[in-house]
C-alpha cells in the first residue's frame, strides 16, 4: 500500500516540529510568558516572511504550487492590521527585519527561482501550523498582552475559514493528489524541515542566541 504524501510529510517533520515547539520562546509563550516588545518583533518578522512567501506563491507559474493557492489563508493583511495597532499609522517606516528574517526570506526567494515546487514545504509549515494552534496561541496572547478586546491579535483570525479541521483535511487531500516523484517528495520533506529550523532561528534570535542558532541551522542543512 502506497503511503499518503500528507502522512509522509507529517511524519518526516515531526522531530523538527517538536524541536520548534520546545524553543525557549515558544515554550515560554505556551506558558503565558509573552514579552510585548518581543511579540511585536515576531510580528514584524512574520510580516516580511509571509509577504515574501505569499508574493512568490501568487506569482509562480508552477502548477503544483498553484494547486495549493488558497487566498483565504493569507496573513499579510492581518499582520498589517496588527502592526498598525502596535506601532501606529506610521508603522511601515518603523519595521526592521532581523538577520533571521532576512535569511528566511532569502531562502524563499531562492527556491521560488530555482525549484518553485519547494514552496509547498513553506506553505505547509506555516499555514497548517497557524490553523492548528492559532486559536490556543490567540487566547494565550490575549491574556498575556491584555490588549483591548480583539486588537493586535488579527494574525490568528481566519474569518473566511469556518471549519479549520475540514479545511486542513481538504488541504491534505490536495497534497496526496499531487503527481510528485519520490525525489520531489523527499525534497519537499527536507525543505519543510529546513523551514522549521528557519522558524527556530527566528525564535532563538528573539531570545538573544541567534548566532549560535544560525550556525547550527546552516551546518545541519549542509550536512543533509
Amino acid at each position: 500500500m502506497v503511503e499518503l504524501f500528507s502522512k509522509e510529510l507529517k511524519e518526516g517533520t515531526s522531530k523538527s516540529h517538536s524541536a520548534a515547539e520546545n524553543t525557549k520562546f515558544v515554550s515560554g509563550f505556551l506558558k503565558g510568558v509573552v514579552d510585548p516588545e518581543q511579540y511585536r518583533q515576531l510580528l514584524t518578522n512574520f510580516y516580511y516572511v509571509y509577504q515574501t512567501m505569499e508574493n512568490c506563491i501568487r506569482e509562480t507559474k508552477d502548477p503544483l504550487v498553484k494547486s495549493i493557492y488558497y487566498p483565504e489563508v493569507e496573513r499579510v493583511n492581518e499582520l498589517e492590521r496588527d502592526l498598525r495597532f502596535y506601532y501606529g499609522p506610521q508603522w511601515r517606516s518603523l519595521q526592521i527585519p532581523t538577520e533571521a528574517c532576512n535569511t528566511y526570506c532569502y531562502r524563499i526567494n531562492q527556491i521560488a527561482t530555482d525549484d518553485p515546487y519547494l514552496l509547498i514545504a513553506h506553505h505547509y509549515t506555516r499555514y497548517i501550523g497557524d490553523l492548528s494552534g492559532g486559536k490556543i496561541l490567540r487566547g494565550i496572547a490575549e491574556k498575556a498582552l491584555n490588549n483591548p478586546r480583539g486588537e493586535g491579535l488579527w494574525f490568528y483570525d481566519f474569518p473566511h475559514i469556518k471549519d479549520a479541521k475540514e479545511w486542513k483535511n481538504r488541504y491534505r487531500k490536495q497534497l496526496d493528489q499531487m503527481p510528485l516523484t519520490n525525489e520531489q517528495k523527499n525534497a519537499i520533506i527536507t525543505e519543510a524541515n529546513y523551514a522549521f529550523r528557519l522558524n527556530m532561528y527566528l525564535f532563538d534570535e528573539i531570545q538573544g542566541s541567534s548566532t549560535k542558532g544560525l550556525w547550527k541551522l546552516l551546518l545541519g542543512f549542509l550536512r543533509r
